[in-house]
């Protein structure tokens, strides 16, 4: 690709941008958001057209006008925002682009199983793609890419939501790939993924390209320089603060089938990673806390006083907040403004004895905590779909912010968050618990919820498998914990309540 430039509206979205990847190389491409990185693949694989510019493909001029067009040339993509449908199976959405009118599903899905055998992933066929967890879908989404023969793959976040086995699994497959001799571009805001699968790393601002480098030489205090266009000493920024009283208490809770006899608490000012693979309970036990799935067992206490939580409702009056980890399908309304994102919850402090909205005291409130959590938006009316990752997840934290919450939990708190909207999120952590709120961290990142947390709980089977003081953090110890058998775990365990590890 030489010389492309996209402009929407009078709006230049890439200047004059070359990239090119040779045949088995994995390459980077790595930017803020906003830099420009989507829409030069979009590009690519037909889903936008260039303004001006040239693509060649095994040297020949192309012309790629349309999806279809990309396909025809042997380029895949697999976007960060899933294209599955949610009513098919899971070998339905995999073989979606070839299926006949009539289809023998046996077959169908004995192939699926082969695919997805290949690619070391553990999914039933025949299962409904709506009713798997996200990283189950991020995984169909993949092996529905494998299934045509591509020259060109390119993955944008493809381990957003993996969990380390997972992970490991996808750099195999692309390692594999790679030796077959398939080129990749490789988008992802896990620098540590890049520096373990790349061989070449490109990076894009404003528009831009700023350079080609090969990941040998290549340090990552230098790619975060080179991608914000400032130094960054460090990724976990921290705040002095102290551990106050008890927050939260959660006793012998069982909730979903999945998360069984869990126990801990949680004091002011802390924050508390929870850690775990895919399929561990963390999720469910974070939905439970906060009343969006059912309590089966077990009692939650707030500052030593019992509390009855069984909807969200009373989980936000109680004081919890949850930013869950699809923010776009469960946190927002990606149509609406920002101002009535953030206000949802505290709407009735805005209205008056007649039930109308008192506009000029909902915009205080609003540009007061937007500042706070250092929005980023032209015009706070603007829709919430019209900002970057980073700042569409700054509008869930300040949602809860607006509405007075004292414990707010984060389920993957930066996925799809660039690296300089990554150090932001971890500042307004930071200065939450300086505040005195508790925050939870629930992370498929080890280095996130290493970074970030005071102390660490790890769950295996539905359980709390142990935990860890800070002197004693490590991915290795994490990792141990998170394999442990529900047998090693232990009945005794799951009864305690962990305060420090």
């Amino acid at each position: 690709m030489t010389g492309i430039f996209k402009v929407f509206g009078g709006i230049r979205a890439l200047d004059g941008v070359s990239f090119s990847v040779r045949p088995g190389e994995v390459h980077a491409l790595l930017g803020e958001n906003g830099a420009g990185k989507s829409t030069l693949m979009k590009i690519l694989a037909g889903a936008h057209q260039a303004t001006t510019g040239e693509i060649r493909v095994g040297g020949n001029k192309v012309i790629i006008n349309s999806p279809h067009a990309s396909r025809a040339l042997g380029i895949g993509i697999i976007y960060q925002e899933l294209a599955l449908a949610p009513d098919l199976t899971v070998a339905e959405n995999i073989f979606l682009g070839e299926l006949p009118r009539l289809m023998n599903i046996r077959s169908l899905r004995v192939r699926a199983r082969a695919l997805l055998d290949e690619l070391g992933f553990a999914i039933d066929p025949g299962a409904m793609v709506g009713d798997l967890p996200l990283a189950f879908q991020q995984a169909v989404e993949i092996a529905k890419a494998m299934s045509r023969r591509v020259r060109i793959l390119i993955l944008d976040e493809p381990t957003a939501v993996l969990a380390p086995p997972e992970l490991e699994r996808l750099l195999d497959v692309v390692r594999g790939l790679s030796r077959r001799g398939v080129s990749i571009v490789y988008i992802s805001h896990r620098l540590d993924e890049i520096f373990r699968i790349a061989d070449q790393i490109t990076v894009l601002k404003d528009g831009r390209t700023v350079g080609t480098y090969p990941v040998a030489g290549m340090d990552e205090h230098r790619l975060i320089s080179l991608m914000v266009g400032r130094e960054t000493s460090q990724l976990f920024p921290k705040v002095a603060r102290t551990k106050g009283d008890e927050l939260l208490r959660v006793e012998n809770l069982s909730a979903s089938g999945l998360v069984k006899n869990v126990s801990f608490s949680l004091h002011a000012g802390e924050v508390l990673g929870i850690a775990g693979l895919i399929g561990s309970g963390r999720t469910e036990l974070a939905r439970a806390i906060f009343g969006a799935d059912r309590m089966e067992t077990g009692t939650i206490s707030l500052s030593g006083r019992p509390v009855t939580i069984r909807t969200p409702r009373q989980g936000v009056a109680a004081g919890i907040g949850l930013v869950p980890e699809d923010r776009k399908s469960q946190g927002l309304v990606l149509a609406l403004p920002i101002r009535q994102n953030v206000t949802f919850t505290t709407l009735r402090r805005f209205t008056n004895r007649f039930g109308l909205l008192r506009r000029g005291a909902e915009r205080i409130a609003v540009d007061d905590v937007a500042r706070r959590t250092t929005i980023r938006a032209r015009n706070l009316d603007l829709p919430v779909s019209s900002l970057s990752g980073g700042n569409q997840q700054k509008v869930v934290l300040a949602k809860w912010l607006d509405a007075g919450c004292k414990i707010i939990i984060l389920d993957e708190p930066t996925r799809g968050v660039d690296v300089g909207a990554r150090a932001e999120i971890y500042q307004l952590i930071e200065t939450m618990a300086a505040a005195g709120l508790g925050v939870i961290i629930i992370s498929s990142d080890l280095l996130e919820v290493i970074g970030a947390s005071d102390r660490i709980l790890v769950m295996s089977g539905g359980r709390i498998s142990g935990g860890l003081s800070h002197d004693e953090f490590s991915e290795a110890r994490i990792m141990q914990l998170a394999l442990r058998s529900v047998a090693h775990v232990g009945a005794d365990h799951a009864d305690r309540i962990p305060e420090e590890a």
